[in-house]
This record gives structure tokens, C-alpha cells and sequence, in this order.
């Protein structure tokens, strides 16, 4: 009788140990998560069923709304102003992130604790971004590197090669021999948005502010590129107003599907527009590094962007932090932002993992598509970072709005003049 007691109770026992193991005995913790895309929700919620198999006593359920852009961020600024109906986890898009860093003590928790020990690591440009006082705040998608897309096709009819484009002064002569051979311009000038104009001012070493908050946006180099643009559209006729008014048009998307262009500088996460929206250019378009302002200046800059931060209202922060680390910020979340979204991670020691150039939709699509990463590795410490103020929202809708729309596609006013009205607005808001 005995030995049958001692025979049951290790079999009871060995069931209960199996059972742990294979069933977490703990109800999963919910995490609110608000977002304005639904491939960022898509990405997260992949992020917790990772998690969730590494993690059995840790379990997460996320529940996660899509809201429009607009309503996401203004009902977030409210929630946390009111101090209830925040979310855990939200996403926060940079030319909007400003507004939640106001006043001496943000609504968000701070995330050096997870950032700081692998920094050596990380494309710290981005973290910048979403950083006040020295604490950070939130993390990126992606690092949002700018490049240069060439439509090969049409270089090729030209005699053009994108080996001997350097400088700017090199793309600027490239473009006139491509007009001059096929008829067709060799780039676009947005004139509805800021990326053209944003970018190149960001390369040269300039900005909107300066990194004590000054507005300097009405400096020399910020009007001569402005100038150079305006020439490239008005002068040179190498390149055009862009199709729509932005890179994100139908108008642009169709044109530039049927060749309209013979070039493109956007971030790194462009990548995704070409394979949705330009699909008769597959294996016709080649990624570089972009072309520099000086001989040996930086090719490339920190464009766009969305921090995913955690709120102050949020019961399981801890919790949340080691997620979103998992999510972000490790070797496998790293490398499916670009598997999972096409983004170029935050992580540059990915960047030449085996993960990154097996075959995939961009591997097929771009004519150089298992050396993409090996052109952000040329460029990596050339990313300049962008600074950010309490009034950096406001300055890119003046941008949107004024600077390219009038000093390039009206000419109703000099750059100079146009960036010293925007610049004077700006400053009578601080």
C-alpha cells in the first residue's frame, strides 16, 4: 500500500511539473497599445507571440488599436494631460513627439535602462530623437537612412553610372547628361512636403534648430540649398515638381512607375513604396548612398520616424520595458523589422546577418537587393541625426506649406525670403 501511495504521489507530481511547464498557470498580463499603422500593430503583435514562447511565466496579450493619425495623437496628448485613459504602449511619430516632452517631467518612462547597455551597438542618432535631459523616451522602427534609388535602365541609355556620382556637383552634371540624352528628368523636387528640401539640409551638416533650440533655419547653407533645388527645377531642368506635390501620391507613384524619373532620395524605408506602389520597376532600380554636399561630407541622414513609448499610466512598466527591448531592440526583433517591414534596423551589427540578405521580396525586387545593407554599412557613420524642440511640429508644417511650394514650383518668393518668414514665425513661438 504503501509503495503504491509513494508510486502515485511521484506520478501526480511529475504530471503537476509537466503541466507548469507546457501550461503557464498565470493569466497572461494585458498591454493597451495605440498606433496610426497597422503593419506597426501587425509587427508588435508578432513581437508578443515571440515573447510569449520565450517567456511561459511572462505571458502578454496585446491589445492593440489602430486609430487615424490625427485622432491617435491628439486623444494620447489628452489622456496623458488628464492623467487617465492612456494606454501602456503607444506609438508617437516624430514630427509630433515634441508635444509630449513639454514641461519638466514627461508623461512617459523613461527607457535608458534598456538603450544604454547595448549603445555600442545602436545607431544612436535615432535614440536622439525621442530624448530630453539625457533620459530617452522612445524607440524607433527604424534608423530611416537616406539613400539615393537609380533607375538603371535609363542611366544606362545615358551613359551615366552611378560610380562616378559622389558630390552634388556630380549628380547635378549626371542629371543634365541623362535630360540631355533621353528626355527624361533625372529626379523631383516635393513641393507639398519637406523630405527633398529636409534631407539635403540635414547632409550638409544644417538643420531646422540648432542643438540649444535656436531657430537657424534661415542660415546661408539652408538658402543655397534651397537656391540649388529652386535651379534643378527652374535652371537646369534636370529635375521636376513632383507629380502630386510628394513622394507619396498616387500622381508620383504612376508616374515614376512608367519611368518618369531616373532617380529618387528618400530614407531606407522607401524600400516598401517601390515594391507596393512601382511594381513595372522591378530589377530596374539600384540603391547607392546618396550624394554628398562637400567632397568627404555625410551621405546620408536620420529622415522620419515613429517612437514606441510607455506611458506613466501603465501598471506592468517593468514588463512592458523587457518587451519592448525583446521587440526592438534584440538581434531577432532587429532583424525582422527589415524581414517583417522592410525598415532598416536600429541595430547596424544585424546588418550583415544571414537573416538580412536571404531571399525576400526586396532581394527580388531591387536590382542590387542583396547588397542593401552593405550600402547602409558604407554610410553608417554618416547619419546625421536631426534635433528636435517643443516647436519642431510647427516648423515642419511651415515647411510643408511654404518653402519648397513658393521658392521652387511658384517662385513668388527668394529661398532666402521664404525660410527668413518661416524662421521669424518660428521664433516668435518660442
Amino acid at each position: 500500500m504503501k509503495r503504491f501511495f509513494l508510486f502515485a504521489m511521484t506520478f501526480i507530481l511529475m504530471f503537476v511539473v509537466m503541466t507548469v511547464g507546457v501550461f503557464p498557470q498565470e493569466k497572461p498580463t494585458t498591454l493597451t497599445f495605440w498606433t496610426f499603422q497597422e503593419s506597426h500593430n501587425k509587427f508588435l503583435q508578432d513581437a508578443v507571440t515571440t515573447w510569449n514562447a520565450a517567456n511561459p511565466d511572462r505571458q502578454i496579450k496585446l491589445e492593440g488599436t489602430v486609430y487615424p493619425y490625427e485622432d491617435m495623437h491628439n486623444n494620447l496628448l489628452i489622456s496623458l494631460q488628464s492623467g487617465k485613459g492612456a494606454p501602456d504602449l503607444a506609438d508617437i511619430e516624430i514630427s509630433m513627439y515634441a508635444n509630449y516632452l513639454k514641461g519638466t517631467t514627461p508623461a512617459l518612462v523613461p527607457l535608458n535602462d534598456i538603450i544604454e547597455p547595448i549603445k555600442d551597438k545602436l545607431i544612436m542618432g535615432r535614440f536622439d530623437s525621442y530624448a530630453k535631459d539625457g533620459k530617452y523616451y522612445g524607440i524607433d522602427y527604424h534608423v530611416g537612412a537616406t539613400v539615393m534609388y537609380y533607375n538603371t535602365d535609363i542611366l544606362d541609355k545615358a551613359g551615366v553610372s552611378i560610380d562616378d556620382i559622389k558630390t552634388i556637383a556630380d549628380y547635378v552634371e549626371a542629371g543634365k547628361k541623362v535630360v540631355a540624352k533621353t528626355g527624361i528628368p533625372f529626379t523631383v523636387v516635393e513641393v507639398t512636403e519637406h523630405w527633398t528640401f529636409y534631407q539635403e539640409m540635414i547632409k550638409a551638416g544644417s538643420d531646422i534648430f540648432a542643438k540649444n533650440g535656436d531657430v537657424i533655419l534661415d542660415n546661408q547653407t539652408n538658402i543655397d540649398i534651397l537656391q540649388a533645388l529652386s535651379d534643378w527645377v527652374n535652371k537646369d531642368k534636370i529635375a521636376v515638381a513632383c507629380p502630386g506635390g510628394f513622394t507619396h501620391s498616387e500622381e508620383y507613384w504612376a508616374f515614376m512607375n512608367d519611368g518618369g524619373a531616373a532617380s529618387l532620395e528618400m530614407p531606407f524605408w522607401y524600400l516598401n513604396r517601390f515594391t507596393d506602389h512601382m511594381p513595372d520597376l522591378k530589377g530596374k532600380i539600384t540603391v547607392a548612398p546618396a550624394p554628398s554636399w562637400t567632397e568627404g561630407g555625410a551621405r546620408s541622414a536620420g529622415m522620419g520616424g515613429t517612437g514606441t513609448s510607455i506611458t506613466v499610466q501603465c501598471k506592468n512598466q517593468e514588463l512592458a520595458k523587457d518587451f519592448l527591448a525583446a521587440a526592438k531592440l534584440s538581434r531577432e526583433g532587429c532583424i525582422k523589422t527589415y524581414t517583417v517591414l522592410g525598415f532598416d534596423p536600429l541595430r547596424w551589427d544585424v546588418w550583415d546577418a544571414p537573416e538580412i540578405t536571404a531571399p525576400n521580396q526586396f532581394t527580388d525586387y531591387f536590382e542590387n537587393g542583396t547588397d542593401l545593407f552593405n550600402v547602409l554599412l558604407e554610410v553608417k557613420d554618416e547619419i546625421n541625426p536631426t534635433v528636435i524642440t517643443d516647436i519642431y511640429p510647427a516648423a515642419i508644417n511651415l515647411l510643408k506649406a511654404n518653402a519648397t511650394f513658393k521658392a521652387v514650383k511658384e517662385q513668388s518668393a527668394t529661398p532666402e525670403a521664404v525660410l527668413k518668414q518661416i524662421a521669424d514665425e518660428l521664433r516668435a513661438m518660442k
